[in-house]
């Protein structure tokens, strides 16, 4: 829940805590919690960010048995990371979102209606933008879902730095960070903080038409005066360039002959809606498989041994 008053946003403190596993006898698992708190504020002039602290966490292992009759069962206890725990959690587990946009959100939207309707098992922790009062930002704050600027605006004096950004993410326990049409570079920081857990949605068939300076509608303009006769979205993982990330999914639509750049780019977000919002679904219930030449392939959910 963020606390909103006056302009300034807060993001509330967390805890994580790997729970123990109960029997009829004490428990032998005993764990100290984590606690982060991190207060960002907005002034007229930009962003301040004060009051952040940590701790870690330990956890005391140890061995119990317990004796039934004749039986003897022994349970074995040992310390584990956050990742493996992580990994040997159940896939019912939803998913922590962090979506990131620069205007007025439309794919942000639909994931956020996926979440609610079910066909995403997680859920949008928090939304990142570089343009506070942009459409997708005002849609966030409508949802109660905190709103953290980043990075500073050109005339702030003080910003969130990229180790900011990646410190206030974890406080939410962000699993994945998904792009919706964030126009700004990820620093290399926070891709090495969130490997292969980062995904960009692009209008185009990648490797054509991307890169610095092609978004939005320049992109499909440059479709059409190129004569090619298909587009579409591209879902990529993301490095730390301009859409070279390994292609994740793809949606063939065909440029027709009297396209308009309007109409190509209205037929090319209807399948990004879809798309983007199957491929987050596959995130969330780790149907996202890596080939052994590094191609992610997305498993399907009817036929496990079926991809694409």
């Amino acid at each position: 829940m963020s606390i909103r008053a006056q302009g300034s946003i807060l993001c509330p403190s967390s805890s994580s805590q790997i729970q123990s596993i109960q029997s009829p006898k004490p428990p032998c698992v005993l764990t100290v919690p984590t606690y982060f708190s991190f207060k960002i504020f907005s002034t007229k002039r930009g962003w301040l960010k004060s009051n952040s602290s940590f701790s870690s966490h330990c956890i005391l292992p140890a061995s119990t048995n317990l004796r039934r009759r004749n039986c003897v069962i022994k349970t074995e206890h040992k310390v584990v990371s956050d990742v493996e725990e992580d990994n040997v959690k159940s896939k019912a587990k939803r998913k922590n979102l962090a979506v990131f946009v620069s205007g007025g959100g439309s794919n942000f939207r639909s994931i956020f209606y996926a979440t609610l309707n079910g066909s995403v098992h997680g859920d949008i922790v928090v939304l990142v933008t570089n343009k506070y009062d942009c459409g997708g930002a005002e849609y966030a704050r409508d949802k109660g879902i905190p709103v953290i600027l980043f990075p500073k605006n050109k005339d702030a004096t003080e910003g969130l730095s990229a180790e900011d950004l990646i410190a206030a993410l974890r406080s939410y326990k962000v699993d994945f960070i998904l792009l919706a049409g964030y126009l700004k570079l990820i620093p290399t920081e926070l891709v090495r903080a969130y490997p292969k857990s980062i995904v960009n949605i692009h209008p185009s068939l990648l490797p054509a038409f991307g890169g610095k300076g092609y978004f939005g509608m320049k992109v499909h303009k440059a479709v059409i005066a190129s004569g090619a006769r298909y587009s579409g979205p591209t879902i990529h993982y993301v490095d730390e360039h301009y859409d070279t990330g390994r292609i994740l999914a793809q949606r063939v639509v065909p440029v027709l002959a009297n396209d308009t750049a309007e109409e190509l780019a209205a037929r090319v977000l209807h399948e990004e809606h879809k798309l983007y919002v199957e491929v987050v679904a596959a995130l969330c219930e780790g149907r996202i498989i890596w080939r052994e030449d590094g191609v992610p392939l997305i498993q399907s959910k009817e036929n496990p041994k079926d991809y694409r």
